[in-house]
């Protein structure tokens, strides 16, 4: 079911926004708990299918693994690196893309548009490929050339649009060739992107901070959530959760007066669901940090010097991080988990 957050109206479907204009979450009460519901069978996703709005005979031939964990000691602090940039498509949108797919199926719909940085439609694309959906997926004109020629490679139609993401969005919103399914605004892809916190639970145990490169946040969102769900089910505590965003698109922290140009997945100033992250920060007592160009470059360098081959912008949380890290954010001992959330081998 999917209850509106500003209304407070229900839906059912494949739906990405009430009538009122609010945005949408999908609620589902579990019981038992979380160790009974997984299906051990498997070692992918689908360990999480019980907790998951799709059903089995509508699931994707195309499978996001379990990703692994490097685990660092850094200045005292153990930092937990979750590897999903070796999703299928190179990038953790891989997850919400999944479930999203699964609800399309179940609705009959094979026609579907986009509007993205590159990384979610690279994965609608890979996904769409698979499945035979069709996918029309905006994206800005200065997206990396890796990139867009990787999405002309999985046939998707393509357009290149001059201008802001803001005026991305605004061009794929009012197109009128597909379904639109944003996951600015998607609340199944939020369903996907929260087995992260599953994986982490079953790999390293409890954490004590969670970090998340913040745009639209379906990252940030979706860690939450998934912690949500083990906290009724299993008891476990939810980490302070801590929004990382590139300088001059802050929608969290203070607007800075520098724009970064390597965190160009997150640049977005105004997204639709900032009030439910508002929410979260508050309610799990974590924090904003805002990172520029110089900072970014240099916990890439680093990043790559650990043997991570990620983007600029998946570099973004390892920088912020370091941010606080300088400023003692951190105590020390404590658990603090990094998804690095893109391949640097797009950008080649």
């Amino acid at each position: 079911m999917l209850k509106c957050l500003k209304c407070g109206k229900t839906h059912r479907g494949f739906k990405i926004m009430c009538e009122c204009g609010g945005i949408l979450e999908y609620i589902d009460e579990k019981s038992g708990n979380f160790n009974s519901l997984l299906k051990r069978q498997f070692l992918d996703i689908r360990r999480y299918l019980n907790f998951l709005p799709a059903k089995e005979e509508f699931l994707p031939k195309l499978t996001p693994p379990v990703t692994p964990i490097v685990e660092r000691e850094i200045k005292g602090v153990k930092v937990f690196f979750k590897l999903d940039y070796l999703m299928p498509s190179g990038s953790f949108k891989d997850r919400g893309t999944y479930i999203t797919i699964a609800k399309l199926k179940e609705e009959g719909i094979r026609e579907v548009t986009l509007d993205s940085s590159g990384n979610a439609a690279l994965s609608l694309a890979l996904f769409a490929k698979s499945e035979g959906i069709k996918a029309h997926l905006f994206i800005p004109e200065h997206t990396s050339e890796g990139k867009k020629r990787l999405l002309k490679l999985l046939g998707a139609e393509v357009h290149e649009i001059e201008g802001s993401r803001m005026e991305v969005h605004e061009r794929a919103k009012n197109y009128q060739g597909g379904v639109y399914i944003s996951h600015w605004y998607n609340p199944y892809f939020i369903e996907g992107t929260k087995t992260v916190a599953y994986e982490v639970y079953e790999q390293v145990g409890s954490l004590d901070y969670a970090l998340a490169p913040t745009g639209s946040g379906t990252m940030f969102l979706g860690i939450y959530k998934g912690f949500k769900d083990l906290e009724k089910l299993e008891k476990v505590g939810i980490p302070k959760m801590v929004a990382v965003q590139g300088k001059g698109y802050e929608s969290l922290c203070k607007r800075s007066a520098e724009k970064s140009q390597l965190a160009e997945g997150i640049a977005i100033p105004n997204p639709p669901r900032r009030e439910q992250m508002t929410e979260v920060l508050k309610n799990t007592k974590g924090t904003c940090v805002s990172v520029g160009d110089e900072e970014i470059k240099n916990a890439l360098e680093e990043l790559l010097s650990m043997g991570f081959l990620v983007e600029p912008t998946s570099a973004v949380t390892y920088a912020g991080f370091k941010a606080l890290l300088e400023k003692e954010y951190f105590e020390r001992g404590s658990r603090v988990l990094i998804p690095l959330t893109g391949s640097g081998l797009k950008n080649i």
